[in-house]
């Protein structure tokens, strides 16, 4: 068993380690059904349900400083990418569609828990607030939402399971329907010319960041940012009033990096190559870390779950089917703004590529607005479940 705070680190950190290595290098298909992130999770779960990683006074004071400390750092440097002066060129039709994506699936979460709220476990409106996170924005944000509400880690396995299946059934439905975009864009009467001509000027924008190579200087500044400004907003959110379970410290701690994030973002620092390799290493820590927390011997109302993601999904796509019909958006539109919100930077950009490669910069945009609002979203649908 393991009881020592630092080697429940290592553990930890080098599971992460080597499954992001075998992702990387292994030409298999497997990681594309099942993606690292989740066999991150399911291995530290593996860990804590058969007693190897014990309870103890130094594993859990390891496993709340080290999360506490990486949540802002990470946050930030993933917003260093959202130049929000930049989402002015998608136009008017696919900023609706996306804000109409997002309050869908806040809608779904409601509509479904009012249905199904008595099958629940305790506490399920937590780990919907976090999931909500996850599909209004990626798996940062879910990560980011877990740690303000503190949702306990077995009820949160059942938000993971529902963002495997579900997330994971809903992409491969979204790629299936890209063949048939001409026949639905003719009966939402939809028209999809304006989207040449911005897809044009995005790509030369990004293509001038990813020619930069990566350096020790840029590694050390981005990394002494994000713990600068992560200590100094923390230190701020000690001193602001707090409201109940959702508005607390660790809330005005991720709202003021947020703002800052988003200020330096329009700033020279956001031209620093690397700060997505950076966010993504603390995500694998920090999924790993939570991953290390969850029980799974008490999955016997996973069922449940997923046909709650599954009704939740409906809900979403027939909302999306109405405002195709009645503002007349293309397909390409409603799946990027769709996969934006549930899938964020990993497959948003992937679905406006299998259009056509020169959308792809629409989706890598679209995926980072949910990057940062997918938090808010996701408090929003927590704070509306409580009522509930």
């Amino acid at each position: 068993m393991i009881e020592g705070g630092f080697l429940y680190l290592g553990v930890i950190i080098g599971m992460a380690g080597i499954i992001a290595w075998l992702e990387k290098q292994s030409t298999s298909k497997f990681f594309k059904f099942v993606p690292g992130i989740v066999l991150i999770y399911f291995g530290g779960a593996l860990l804590k349900t058969t007693g190897i990683i014990g309870s103890t006074e130094a594993v859990d004071a390891t496993y709340g400083n080290v999360r506490d400390a990486l949540l802002p750092m990470l946050i930030l440097l993933m917003l260093l990418n959202c130049d929000l002066r930049k989402l002015k060129k998608l136009g008017p039709k696919m900023l609706i569609g996306y804000v109409i994506a997002s309050f869908s699936i806040v809608l779904g979460f409601a509509i479904t828990f009012l249905l199904f709220q008595s099958l629940y476990a305790p506490e399920t409106w937590q780990a919907f607030g976090a999931l909500a996170g996850s599909w209004t924005g990626g798996s940062a944000n879910m990560v980011i939402i877990q740690g303000v509400l503190d949702v306990p880690e077995n009820i949160f396995g059942y938000a993971l399971i529902m963002d495997t299946v579900n997330y994971s059934t809903w992409v491969m439905i979204m790629f299936w329907l890209v063949p048939f975009s001409a026949a639905f864009n003719r009966w939402a009467k939809a028209d999809t010319s304006h989207l040449d001509e911005v897809s044009a000027d995005l790509k030369n924008e990004m293509e001038e960041k990813d020619q930069q190579s990566i350096s020790f200087v840029h590694l050390m500044g981005l990394i002494s940012i994000a713990i600068f400004v992560s200590a100094f907003s923390a230190e701020i959110a000690s001193l602001l009033p707090q409201f109940g379970e959702i508005v607390n410290a660790t809330t005005w701690t991720i709202f003021i990096v947020s703002i800052v994030g988003v200020l330096l973002a329009m700033t020279k620092v956001s031209m620093i190559p690397g700060s997505m390799d950076v966010a993504n290493v603390l995500l694998y820590i920090v999924i790993a870390l939570i991953a290390s927390r969850a029980d799974f011997s008490q999955l016997l109302q996973a069922p449940i779950y997923i046909i709650s993601g599954f009704v939740i999904l409906a809900i979403h796509a027939l909302i999306l089917m109405l405002a195709a019909k009645l503002f007349k958006m293309d397909l390409f539109t409603l799946g990027v703004s769709s996969l934006a919100n549930i899938g964020g930077m990993a497959t948003a950009p992937l679905l406006a590529g299998a259009y056509h490669r020169s959308l792809i910069p629409i989706g890598v945009l679209m995926g980072l607005a949910g990057s940062f609002l997918g938090t808010y979203y996701g408090l929003l649908t927590a704070k509306l479940l409580s009522f509930l």
